[in-house]
Protein backbone atom coordinates (compact mmCIF):
# COMPACT_ATOMS: atom_id res chain seq x y z
CA UNK A 1 0.00 0.00 0.00
CA UNK A 2 1.28 3.44 -0.92
CA UNK A 3 0.12 6.77 0.45
CA UNK A 4 -1.80 9.02 -1.93
CA UNK A 5 0.75 11.78 -1.23
CA UNK A 6 4.29 11.57 0.10
CA UNK A 7 3.91 14.07 2.91
CA UNK A 8 7.40 13.22 4.17
CA UNK A 9 8.95 14.52 0.94
CA UNK A 10 6.79 17.62 0.54
CA UNK A 11 8.44 20.94 1.49
CA UNK A 12 5.03 22.47 2.20
CA UNK A 13 3.98 19.53 4.40
CA UNK A 14 7.31 19.83 6.18
CA UNK A 15 6.64 23.48 6.97
CA UNK A 16 3.10 22.82 8.16
CA UNK A 17 3.95 19.70 10.16
CA UNK A 18 6.81 21.52 11.88
CA UNK A 19 4.13 23.54 13.68
CA UNK A 20 2.12 20.41 14.53
CA UNK A 21 5.30 18.90 15.96
CA UNK A 22 6.05 22.03 18.01
CA UNK A 23 2.54 21.95 19.44
CA UNK A 24 2.94 18.25 20.25
CA UNK A 25 6.22 18.92 22.05
CA UNK A 26 4.64 21.67 24.17
CA UNK A 27 1.82 19.30 25.12
CA UNK A 28 4.20 16.40 25.83
CA UNK A 29 6.04 18.69 28.25
CA UNK A 30 2.84 19.70 30.04
CA UNK A 31 1.61 18.46 33.42
CA UNK A 32 -0.91 16.13 31.75
CA UNK A 33 0.37 12.63 32.59
CA UNK A 34 2.27 10.98 29.74
CA UNK A 35 0.25 7.75 30.03
CA UNK A 36 -2.98 9.73 29.71
CA UNK A 37 -1.62 11.51 26.66
CA UNK A 38 -0.92 8.21 24.90
CA UNK A 39 -4.33 6.79 25.84
CA UNK A 40 -6.00 9.88 24.38
CA UNK A 41 -4.00 9.60 21.14
CA UNK A 42 -4.83 5.91 20.85
CA UNK A 43 -8.56 6.35 21.50
CA UNK A 44 -8.98 9.21 19.03
CA UNK A 45 -6.99 7.26 16.44
CA UNK A 46 -9.22 4.22 16.95
CA UNK A 47 -12.34 6.30 16.45
CA UNK A 48 -10.92 7.95 13.33
CA UNK A 49 -9.56 4.72 11.88
CA UNK A 50 -6.00 6.06 11.66
CA UNK A 51 -3.76 3.01 11.43
CA UNK A 52 -0.60 5.10 11.14
CA UNK A 53 -1.25 6.89 14.45
CA UNK A 54 -2.41 3.68 16.15
CA UNK A 55 0.82 1.99 15.09
CA UNK A 56 2.89 4.90 16.40
CA UNK A 57 1.14 5.54 19.68
CA UNK A 58 0.64 1.94 20.77
CA UNK A 59 4.34 1.29 20.17
CA UNK A 60 5.38 4.49 21.95
CA UNK A 61 3.10 3.69 24.90
CA UNK A 62 4.44 0.14 25.17
CA UNK A 63 8.02 1.41 25.04
CA UNK A 64 7.17 3.83 27.86
CA UNK A 65 5.96 0.94 30.01
CA UNK A 66 2.25 0.77 29.23
CA UNK A 67 0.91 -2.75 29.68
CA UNK A 68 -0.41 -4.87 26.84
CA UNK A 69 -3.66 -5.32 28.77
CA UNK A 70 -4.34 -1.59 29.04
CA UNK A 71 -3.45 -1.05 25.39
CA UNK A 72 -5.81 -3.84 24.36
CA UNK A 73 -8.62 -2.41 26.50
CA UNK A 74 -8.57 1.21 25.28
CA UNK A 75 -11.39 0.62 22.78
CA UNK A 76 -13.54 -0.86 25.58
CA UNK A 77 -12.45 1.51 28.35
CA UNK A 78 -15.96 1.82 29.81
CA UNK A 79 -16.04 -1.88 30.72
CA UNK A 80 -12.35 -2.17 31.62
CA UNK A 81 -11.24 -2.02 35.25
CA UNK A 82 -7.66 -1.10 34.38
CA UNK A 83 -8.12 2.67 34.00
CA UNK A 84 -8.23 5.33 36.71
CA UNK A 85 -11.20 7.66 37.09
CA UNK A 86 -9.04 10.48 35.71
CA UNK A 87 -8.11 8.41 32.65
CA UNK A 88 -11.77 7.54 32.13
CA UNK A 89 -12.68 11.22 32.23
CA UNK A 90 -9.96 11.97 29.65
CA UNK A 91 -11.14 9.14 27.42
CA UNK A 92 -14.75 10.34 27.60
CA UNK A 93 -13.68 13.88 26.70
CA UNK A 94 -11.60 12.42 23.87
CA UNK A 95 -14.56 10.51 22.47
CA UNK A 96 -16.92 13.45 22.67
CA UNK A 97 -14.32 15.88 21.31
CA UNK A 98 -13.50 13.51 18.45
CA UNK A 99 -17.14 12.80 17.62
CA UNK A 100 -18.10 16.44 18.00
CA UNK A 101 -20.29 16.44 14.89
CA UNK A 102 -22.27 13.45 16.18
CA UNK A 103 -23.75 15.40 19.10
CA UNK A 104 -25.89 18.47 18.59
CA UNK A 105 -24.27 20.21 21.56
CA UNK A 106 -20.73 18.92 21.13
CA UNK A 107 -19.04 17.99 24.42
CA UNK A 108 -21.57 17.61 27.24
CA UNK A 109 -21.40 19.63 30.43
CA UNK A 110 -21.25 16.35 32.33
CA UNK A 111 -18.15 15.14 30.46
CA UNK A 112 -16.50 18.53 30.94
CA UNK A 113 -17.30 18.65 34.67
CA UNK A 114 -15.98 15.13 35.12
CA UNK A 115 -12.70 16.02 33.43
CA UNK A 116 -12.47 19.22 35.49
CA UNK A 117 -12.74 17.12 38.67
CA UNK A 118 -9.50 15.34 37.76
CA UNK A 119 -7.43 17.92 35.91
CA UNK A 120 -6.46 21.50 36.74
CA UNK A 121 -6.91 24.31 34.24
CA UNK A 122 -3.48 23.90 32.59
CA UNK A 123 -3.99 20.16 32.30
CA UNK A 124 -7.40 20.77 30.73
CA UNK A 125 -5.79 23.14 28.22
CA UNK A 126 -3.28 20.40 27.42
CA UNK A 127 -6.00 17.74 27.19
CA UNK A 128 -8.26 19.75 24.90
CA UNK A 129 -5.32 20.82 22.73
CA UNK A 130 -4.06 17.24 22.52
CA UNK A 131 -7.47 15.99 21.44
CA UNK A 132 -7.58 18.65 18.72
CA UNK A 133 -4.02 17.92 17.60
CA UNK A 134 -4.37 14.14 17.36
CA UNK A 135 -7.60 14.59 15.42
CA UNK A 136 -5.74 16.83 12.96
CA UNK A 137 -2.97 14.24 12.55
CA UNK A 138 -5.57 11.47 12.16
CA UNK A 139 -7.42 13.33 9.46
CA UNK A 140 -4.24 14.08 7.54
CA UNK A 141 -3.11 10.44 7.65
CA UNK A 142 -6.53 9.01 6.81
CA UNK A 143 -6.97 11.36 3.84
CA UNK A 144 -3.61 10.43 2.33
CA UNK A 145 -3.99 6.76 3.34
CA UNK A 146 -0.65 6.74 5.14
CA UNK A 147 0.39 3.07 5.49
CA UNK A 148 0.72 1.63 9.00
CA UNK A 149 2.82 -1.04 10.60
CA UNK A 150 6.41 0.04 10.00
CA UNK A 151 6.74 2.72 12.68
CA UNK A 152 9.85 2.44 14.87
CA UNK A 153 9.76 3.83 18.43
CA UNK A 154 11.33 7.30 18.47
CA UNK A 155 11.24 7.55 14.69
CA UNK A 156 10.17 11.19 14.73
CA UNK A 157 12.35 12.27 17.63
Amino acid sequence: MDARLNIFASPLAGKALKHFTSAGKALADSALPAATQELVKIRASQINGCGFCLDMHTKEAAAAGETALRLAMVAAWREATVFTDAERAALELTEQGTRIADAAGGVTDEAWANAAKHYDEEQLVALVSLIALINAYNRLNVMVQQPAGDYQVGQFG
